[in-house]
């Protein structure tokens, strides 16, 4: 009889899952919390309604990967890219997304509320969001916060790389820490969050300085996300979130998602790409300087040589998943989401090339046992509730 037992869970082990993969990944709800295509494509011309060659995702692939939900994250660096200012680039990115919208509405549509996700989902419409990265958007003004709320942004990023004059960044905290005349929130930073709170925008912390983070926690009185960050313990680097920062985001009922970068995913690529981007490419280029005697030919060398090395180490869709794992033991399954940061990142893991292959974390998941109402939250429960305890 144990024969047969063992048997039967080898088999059921065996054969069973992509099939039951397939329909467990269709019917639930998955929610990405962050994808940059807008400003890496849209606002270039690209057209993603239709397949694409370029970037990692258009309305078919986001369709063939099972993905209902996406936020659209609006962003720009710590220069504008209009004269008029941060802004106004906020502004024109929105306008790319609505005119998307406009052009697609039996596909997809732009929910304002919770009740609109719903909505949006019983038709077997795409739905997206807005969450603008980077709270220099706002230009220290609450009226401009405001007013993006009115153009149905629905989270915040604090900060993006660049801090704010009220809120520092993980970057700053972390390698500019002598240079910053404050840390964390100012009174200012600590308004905009309670008018977040009012209004119905999120809060996300992915990207803020920890001293930010645990300011903006002690601040709000809603859930908050995390909407592209790792785990800094398995990937030490200064995007990634420590365990005493996951266990205070549980406590708030946050939701933390993890981000696809290989460099935050893997802190072998991190070490290398280190090296290879910092000490070891004038002492690699030299080399190839001295035996080619050629600056184009070398430079072309070099870049082949550093692609080869880099995609050595990309990590697996196992290592990504041990990011779930980590989070899942440490408090719990409710806590954690994806974010991918596909068409913001250059590196992705091995099989995540783009939004067609969201599949292969649930199969992943599947593989380690995860029950399907473990699966649910992880793809997108969790944040559906983030989003209904703060929308209004």
């Amino acid at each position: 009889m144990r024969t047969i037992f063992f048997l039967f869970a080898v088999l059921t082990a065996t054969f069973l899952p992509a099939q039951s993969v397939k329909k467990i990944h269709r019917k639930a709800v998955l929610v990405d919390t962050h994808n940059d295509v807008l400003s890496s494509g849209v606002l270039d011309g690209i057209d993603i309604s239709k397949r694409v060659k370029e970037g990692h995702s258009d309305l078919d692939r986001w369709k063939e990967g099972g993905v209902d939900v996406q936020f659209f994250s609006v962003w720009t660096g710590d220069k504008p890219r209009n004269k008029e200012g941060f802004f106004q680039d906020a502004k024109q990115e929105i306008d790319s997304l609505n005119i998307l919208v406009l052009k697609n509405p039996f596909r997809m549509t732009l929910a304002r509320n919770y009740q609109e996700v719903k909505k949006g989902l019983r038709q077997n419409k795409f739905v997206a969001l807005i969450g603008v990265e980077g709270g220099h958007m706002i230009e220290n003004d609450l009226g401009k916060l405001e007013e993006l709320y009115k153009m149905d942004m629905r989270y915040l990023t604090l900060t993006w790389n660049n801090s704010t004059s009220w809120a520092t960044s993980a970057m700053d905290e972390t390698l500019h820490a002598d240079s910053l005349k404050q840390k964390g929130l100012t009174e200012f930073g600590k308004q905009v969050v309670r008018k977040m709170n009012e209004l119905g925008i999120i809060v996300d912390l992915s990207h803020t300085g920890e001293q930010t983070f645990y300011d903006a926690l002690a601040v709000t009185s809603k859930p908050v996300l995390l909407s592209h960050s790792s785990v800094w313990s398995i990937c030490p680097v200064f995007r990634n979130v420590k365990d005493d920062q996951i266990k205070a985001l549980a406590k708030n009922g946050g939701v933390i998602c993890i981000n696809f970068y290989s460099g935050f995913i893997s802190k072998e690529y991190d070490q290398r790409s280190t090296y290879l981007n910092g000490s070891g490419k004038r002492i690699i280029q030299d080399s190839l300087f001295s035996i080619l005697h050629d600056s184009v030919a070398m430079k072309t060398q070099w870049q082949q040589y550093y692609d080869a090395e880099m995609n050595k180490v990309r990590p697996s869709i196992g290592q990504l998943v041990d990011h779930i794992d980590h989070i899942a033991t440490l408090v719990g399954d409710d806590y954690v989401g994806i974010g991918s940061d596909y068409d913001g990142v250059g590196s992705l893991p091995v099989g995540l090339e783009d939004v067609t292959t969201y599949p292969k974390i649930t199969e992943e998941l599947f593989r380690r046992g995860y029950s399907k109402k473990s699966i649910n939250k992880i793809l997108g429960g969790n944040v559906l509730r983030v989003m209904k305890a703060n929308f209004r």
